[in-house]
Order: C-alpha cells, then sequence, then structure tokens
C-alpha cells in the first residue's frame, strides 16, 4: 500500500489513545488520551492513524487500546 495514499483509504478500525506519555518522543501535541482514532495501516510494532494535525502519523501500539 502506497502511503500517500493512505489519508483516503479505507478506515481498518478504530482505536483509543490510552495515554501520550511517552519516554523518548513528544507525542502530548498530537494524541488526546480518550479519543478514537481512525486506523490507516498498521505494522507488528506500530499503527498509523490519522492524529490531531489531520495527517497519517505511525505510532507505537502501547499508546492504545
Amino acid at each position: 500500500m502506497n502511503f500517500k495514499n493512505w489519508p483516503d483509504a479505507p478506515t481498518l478500525r478504530t482505536v483509543v489513545c490510552k495515554h501520550a506519555d511517552a519516554e523518548k518522543y513528544v507525542v502530548t501535541n498530537v494524541l488526546t488520551p480518550g479519543k478514537e482514532y481512525e486506523v490507516k495501516n498498521e505494522t507488528e510494532e506500530f499503527v498509523f492513524i490519522i492524529d490531531n494535525t489531520g495527517k497519517v502519523g505511525g505510532y507505537y501500539k502501547t499508546y492504545f487500546e
């Protein structure tokens, strides 16, 4: 799947952000705990969602339920 088409791709499922407390990266600006996000693509370690900026971003699955 071409990453440039992800914003227009059908949603695979939705996930709820359970926390935005990152050890290494700042994610509090783009993730809101308790908010549902649309999953556009997924790997074993990451989930690619449309975040609060309106763009597709890749985040560790540990942030979501």
